[in-house]
C-alpha cells in the first residue's frame, strides 16, 4: 500500500510570551495509509517529549524505526507535530546563543559560537503549558477540518504526556484514546502557572552527541537492547532538524561538533490531583501507558529533592481514576524504546491499542511484555514500585 506523506504548514496565533499574538507556522508531517472509504478513516496526533524533535522521535528514516510509518502501512492516517521551540516548528528567541542556558556557556559553547560567559538577551524560559495547549489544539482543529473527523487518537512520548494528558482531560470531546509512551508524571506536581509569566531563566537547552549517548547508554542492560551504530543515526537526525545547532560547539576535524537545542519551559496541570479531574482519564478517554524496565528517566532515580522533578510511571496508572486502563512495563528497555529493540513490538502494540482500545482481550490491567513482544499480566505491587510518590 503507497503511503502518501504530506508536510503541512499549520498557521498559529503564538501565545508564546517571546511571540504572543505573532502569525507562525506549526510543522505538521503526515503520513496517510487510509485506503478505506472516508467515513472510516482513523486520525491519529503523534507528539515528541521535551528534547528530541517530532521526525526523529517518531519518523526516522532508518530500517524498520518509523513509528509513524508503520502505523500508516496499518491503514491509519498519522500525524505528527512539532511544538514551537522544536524541530522544523519556529524557535522564537533560540537562534542567539547567549540565550542557551547560561551555565553551558564556558563548557560547550566557547569558542564557537560564544567568546565566553554572557547574558541571556532573552532572560525567560519559552514555552508554558497553556501555549503548548494551545499549539495543540490548533493541529487537532486542523486535523479534525482536514480528514473530517471528529476524534483523533492521540501517541505522546515522554514529557508529551504534560499536553497530552491535560488537554485529554479538557477536550474529551476531541480525543478518542491516549498511549503515553515512557510518560513523564510528577505525582506532586504544579497545579497552576507561576505567578508570572513569562518565567524567569531562558530559552534555550543544549545537548551534545557524548552527553546524549552517555544517558542513554546508562539504561541499556541487555545484550540485544540496543543496535550498534543506532545512537550516531538518532543524533544525526537530531541534527537533521537543526540546522543551526549542528554548527555550534567546539571544532573538532575541521567541524562543530553540533549540539541539539531544545525549549525552556514551565509546566503546570498534571499530578496526581488533575490527572484524576472529572473522571475523564479511563472513561471517555481511554489510557494505555507504555514504559521500560530500565527507565530510569520516567521512574526518577535516585529520587530527586525536588517533588516538580520526582516522577512515577506507577503514580500515573494510580491516579487515573477510571476503569479503562492498562499499563505494560517492557523488559529490556529503557526511555528510548523507540530506537531500542522493543521498537516493533511498541508499533504493534499501539496499532492493536488503536484498534481495539484493549491489550490481551483486556481494558484494565498491569501487563509486562519480553522481548517478543508477548503479554503476560503483572502481579499488583505490594509496596509502590516508588514508594516516596505513588
Amino acid at each position: 500500500m503507497a503511503i502518501k506523506v504530506f508536510d503541512h504548514p499549520v498557521g498559529h496565533t503564538s501565545t508564546v510570551p517571546a511571540t504572543a499574538g505573532q502569525k507562525v507556522v506549526l510543522f505538521v508531517r503526515e503520513r496517510d495509509g487510509h485506503s478505506g472509504p472516508p467515513g472510516a478513516r482513523k486520525a491519529v496526533l503523534m507528539l515528541h517529549g521535551r528534547s528530541v524533535p517530532v521526525l526523529a522521535g517518531f519518523d526516522l528514516q532508518y530500517k524498520s524505526y518509523s513509528w509513524a510509518d508503520a502505523l500508516a502501512k496499518q491503514g491509519y492516517d498519522v500525524f505528527m507535530m512539532d511544538l514551537q521551540g522544536s524541530g522544523r516548528s519556529p524557535r522564537p528567541r533560540m537562534e542567539d546563543p547567549c540565550n542557551v542556558n547560561p551555565a553551558l556557556h564556558k563548557t560547550l559553547l566557547t569558542p564557537n559560537p560564544l567568546s565566553g560567559q554572557r547574558t541571556p538577551s532573552y532572560p525567560f524560559q519559552l514555552n508554558n503549558s497553556q501555549s503548548d495547549w494551545d499549539e495543540l489544539d490548533t493541529v487537532v482543529e486542523f486535523i479534525r477540518n482536514l480528514r473530517h473527523v471528529a476524534k483523533i487518537a492521540f501517541i505522546g512520548w515522554s514529557a508529551a504526556s504534560f499536553q497530552m494528558g491535560p488537554y485529554s482531560i479538557m477536550n474529551p470531546d476531541k480525543v478518542e484514546s491516549l498511549f503515553l509512551l515512557a510518560p513523564m508524571f510528577p505525582p506532586l506536581g504544579a497545579a497552576n502557572p507561576p505567578p508570572v509569566l513569562p518565567a524567569p531563566g531562558f530559552p534555550t537547552h543544549v545537548f551534545t552527541q557524548q552527553g546524549f549517548t552517555e544517558s542513554w547508554t546508562a539504561q541499556v542492560h541487555c545484550a540485544n537492547q540496543r543496535e550498534t551504530g543506532i545512537e550516531n543515526v538518532v543524533w544525526e537526525a537530531c541534527m537533521d532538524n537543526d540546522p543551526i545547532g549542528r554548527t555550534w560547539g567546539k571544532i573538532e576535524s575541521g567541524r562543530p561538533i553540533g549540539l541539539s537545542r531544545f525549549r525552556n519551559a514551565v509546566w503546570w496541570g498534571w499530578n496526581t490531583a488533575t490527572a484524576s479531574q472529572g473522571g475523564v482519564l479511563g472513561t471517555r478517554v481511554p489510557i494505555l501507558i507504555a514504559y521500560g524496565e530500565y527507565d530510569t528517566t520516567a521512574n526518577t532515580t535516585p529520587p530527586s529533592s525536588n517533588p516538580l522533578l520526582n516522577f512515577s510511571v506507577p503514580a500515573l496508572y494510580k491516579a487515573v481514576p477510571g476503569p479503562h486502563k492498562l499499563v505494560v512495563k517492557m523488559a529490556c528497555a529503557g526511555h528510548q524504546p523507540i530506537w531500542e529493540g522493543q521498537h516493533k513490538n511498541v508499533h504493534d502494540m499501539s496499532a492493536h491499542w488503536l484498534k481495539h482500545t484493549k491489550l490481551d482481550g483486556k481494558t484494565q490491567g498491569r501487563f509486562v511484555m519480553d522481548e517478543n513482544g508477548s503479554l503476560s499480566p503483572e502481579p499488583e505491587p505490594s509496596v509502590p514500585s516508588v514508594p516516596h510518590l505513588a
